[in-house]
């Protein structure tokens, strides 16, 4: 009988070695055809908390949402109405909004070390206004003492301004009988003879006041002394504009304004950030058409974002753009 040798010759390793590299193959093939069958990635979702649907947030984030959802393919935007920018700020850092737009007065004087929400852009300035009837006894702030005033909304800009412009002029506690309403409910209450005047903080021109001059004979109310009283007590974020007679038809007026700004979830993708500050800055006018104050962006004004740090991506893309 012939005797078989018991070591493996080089061809019959050669044998052993081809089924197995058939295998292999064969299995990267399946779970090359396994993932073909895989569902699609679910889109990332982005939230935008803005503000009331007659205000200029609102009417910025849906152009904004309308253009993420247009150009970003894995991305579902959408629109949150809020209070505004007490309450953006705390849904974004909560991680249930991941984008959001505030005024630079909310924000605390100093970012913390780590902080939750960081910035996309300074967008453009809110305009604190103070709206009345044209024929009623408020010409001045002063006047306000002992009458009903909308201070606009809990948790909203607004609040946290007037607040502090009641203090710095001696009107703060019971002296002004206060409501909290938004702007819609603070229109709907001085039509009313409900309240006797109300303020709002928003960008050139905020719509629902601007409807109600259309329909009612309305005072815009001088504010333009308490700037410089406001930056002592509180910092140098406060600025004076104007509102001309050609915003609201009314008398021309000085008033107290603040920048405000987009800001982020902090732990959002640096590409995800990046392309959402590329489209901000490209698409600004489209921004513009929904509202003009968006068309006042500027890449060079978008990066002075203090105390907030801008996000990575954001600061990426102006580093390459050179604002």
């Amino acid at each position: 009988m012939q005797r078989v040798s018991r070591h493996w010759s080089v061809p019959g390793r050669r044998r052993v070695a081809a089924p197995l590299a058939l295998l292999v193959l064969l299995g990267s093939a399946l779970a090359a055809l396994a993932s073909c069958r895989d569902e699609p990635t679910e889109p990332v979702p982005i939230r935008i908390a803005t503000g009331s649907p007659t205000a200029v947030y609102h009417a910025f984030g849906q152009s904004l949402a309308a253009i993420l959802n247009r150009e970003l393919p894995g991305v579902r935007a959408s629109v949150e109405v809020t209070a505004a920018s007490a309450q953006n700020v705390r849904l974004v850092g909560a991680g249930a909004a991941e984008l959001g737009f505030t005024q630079a007065d909310v924000l605390p004087p100093r970012a913390p070390e780590h902080p939750a929400v960081l910035a996309v852009a300074r967008v453009y300035d809110d305009l604190l206004h103070l709206v009345t009837t044209a024929g009623g006894p408020v010409r001045t702030l002063a006047d306000l003492r002992g009458r009903r005033v909308s201070v606009g909304a809990d948790g909203s800009g607004t609040e946290v301004t007037v607040k502090r412009l009641l203090a710095v002029a001696q009107l703060g506690g019971d002296r002004v009988r206060q409501e909290h309403l938004g702007l819609d409910d603070s229109v709907a209450a001085l039509r009313a003879g409900q309240i006797d005047a109300f303020f709002f903080s928003g960008g050139l021109p905020v719509r629902g006041v601007a409807e109600l001059a259309g329909r009612t004979s309305v005072r815009m109310v001088d504010l333009g002394e308490w700037t410089e009283p406001l930056r002592r007590a509180y910092g140098q974020v406060y600025v004076t504009r104007d509102i001309p007679h050609s915003v609201y038809r009314t008398d021309p007026i000085s008033t107290v304004a603040n920048p405000n700004y987009l800001i982020v979830r902090a732990n959002l993708p640096e590409s995800l950030v990046r392309d959402v500050t590329r489209l901000l800055m490209e698409r600004r006018e489209e921004l513009a058409a929904a509202h003009p104050a968006a068309g006042r962006m500027s890449p060079r004004a978008a990066i002075v974002t203090a105390p907030l740090p801008l996000h990575p991506g954001a600061a990426a893309w102006y580093r390459a753009s050179k604002p």
